[in-house]
């Protein structure tokens, strides 16, 4: 199977459908099905071959999508290199997953080994291509698989790993989310995310439905508002920030949104306060979901459940879910099992019947079932911060601060926050009594030199030393 082709199929009666708007700029489905099979064959002279890794880096863009569609219909392997991370952390993405090619924007890429691909099928940017040596075979059961993208992240303990999807899982996943989401023909879907985050799920699902997607990121809020009073968008898919700028905005009248027929509330908790800020302006509740990169998008708590505030609903019909159980109240770890989930980590290379127990996915997060079946997320096991929807890794961040020479030790975690979820913020205990202002502002500027500027801890606390366990561990916390 091959979710190009799978699009191409069910979109063969739609070319002259608008697929994609960017600005000013507007492409059709025939148009773009037949810009990625152009780029294809420029990536199949340049040695792209099946299974091949590509590191893709772009911005959020129509070419974005062009070049993915284009490199999946070879049966090649997105590997998504994120624009907002600094080149270390590109460079650990680029090595951990030990990609064959770098298919880069030129303008986003400093090396100068870098080859020109030739224009034909992209509408605004130039790339460049680089072939790498990979040091190592991935193992018989990657050809297996049938890969056709591998999401670089960091595991609980810091550990990175490469959350490995075939086309199939790519393909039940999306048919699985569609079961809530009911997208169609007659959408537009307004669209704020990264797509180095949020693709297959999401992107690929519009594509295969036949929506148009209206590119509303950047300039933000501006390109969102204009989307909405310009596009009539009926979709909204982005997180709780983007929904409270949208509530506290001037340049939104109370009925500015009354051709939406679902806005999705994702990537973190949603805010009850934001919620009902936004329920009071537009006068309609946002539908929260719960994704999982090793899932798929398993909860979405629909137009019917409204009287079920903080919760993200019941699990979709694809979807089993059950709680290891924790506690006297009834919360647990959350356990699903389904279709489309993960077919391996790539690096270490484990495959799905290693990472599942007997097809479970332990999910690291803490949850409740009210008597209806509703689940509601009550915290975290795994050591991540979620700002803004954007997931930090704290040992990824302590990693960093500790390699500073001001830095005896860190801790870093997560503020609530009403607004951005959660803010990271580190605990210092300073190599020299010494360290002052001074030295925190310079290991504030090693950090942004080496972390996406996102990760960078919002504060810098001095103390005299971090609390340990009993076997000498760093006393983590909330």
């Amino acid at each position: 199977m091959n979710i190009f082709e799978i699009i191409k199929s069910e979109t063969a009666l739609l070319g002259h459908r608008t697929a994609v708007v960017e600005g000013a700029n507007r492409i059709s489905y025939r148009t773009l099905i037949d810009a990625a099979e152009l780029v294809a064959e420029n990536l199949l002279c340049r040695g792209v071959e099946r299974c091949h890794r590509i590191g893709l880096l772009c911005d959020d863009s129509i070419d974005y999508i062009i070049v993915s569609l284009a490199i999946l219909s070879l049966h090649a392997v997105i590997v998504p290199v994120s624009p907002e991370q600094t080149d270390e952390e590109r460079k650990a993405v680029i090595t951990r997953i030990d990609v064959d090619f770098l298919l880069a924007e030129q303008r986003l890429y400093q090396g100068a080994e870098g080859m020109p691909l030739p224009s034909a099928g992209f509408r605004s940017r130039d790339f460049v291509i680089v072939r790498r040596s990979p040091k190592l075979k991935p193992p018989d059961d990657y050809y297996r698989v049938n890969p056709a993208f591998i999401r670089f992240s960091s595991g609980t303990t810091g550990t990175s790993k490469g959350v490995v999807l075939s086309h199939e899982s790519i393909i039940e996943r999306t048919d699985a989310a569609d079961d809530g989401l009911r997208i169609t023909p007659e959408d537009t879907v307004l669209w704020v995310l990264s797509m180095s985050y949020h693709f297959v799920v999401t992107i690929l699902l519009f594509l295969r439905r036949g929506a148009t997607i209206v590119l509303c990121g950047r300039p933000f809020p501006e390109a969102l508002v204009t989307g909405i009073i310009r596009e009539r968008g009926t979709f909204i898919y982005a997180s709780p920030f983007h929904y409270g700028m949208l509530a506290r905005s001037d340049a939104l009248a109370a009925d500015a949104l009354g051709q939406v027929r679902m806005a999705v509330s994702t990537a973190m908790k949603l805010p009850l306060e934001t919620a009902e800020q936004f329920r009071r302006k537009f006068g309609f509740q946002l539908t929260e979901a719960y994704g999982i990169i090793e899932v798929g998008l398993p909860f979405i708590r629909l137009d019917g459940e409204r009287e079920k505030p903080g919760s993200v609903g019941r699990a979709l019909p694809a979807y089993e879910v059950m709680l290891d159980q924790g506690d006297a109240d009834g919360a647990g770890e959350i356990l699903i099992r389904g279709k489309g989930m993960l077919d391996a980590y790539y690096s270490p290379w484990q495959g799905r019947n290693k990472v599942l127990t007997d097809g479970w996915f332990r999910t690291g997060d803490i949850g409740r079932f009210d008597r209806d079946g509703f689940l509601s997320i009550v915290g975290r096991e795994k050591e991540v911060i979620n700002f803004v929807g954007m997931k930090i890794g704290r040992v990824v961040v302590e990693e960093v601060l500790n390699r500073h020479p001001l830095v005896r030790e860190s801790l870093v975690y997560g503020m609530p926050h009403p607004v951005y979820g959660e803010l990271p913020v580190a605990k210092i205990v300073p190599a020299s009594p010494s360290c002052g202002d001074s030295g925190l502002d310079e290991l504030r500027r090693f950090c942004y030199h080496h972390l996406a500027s996102y990760k960078v801890p919002k504060e810098f606390k001095l103390v005299d030393l971090l609390e340990k366990t009993a076997s000498g561990k760093i006393q983590r916390y909330r």
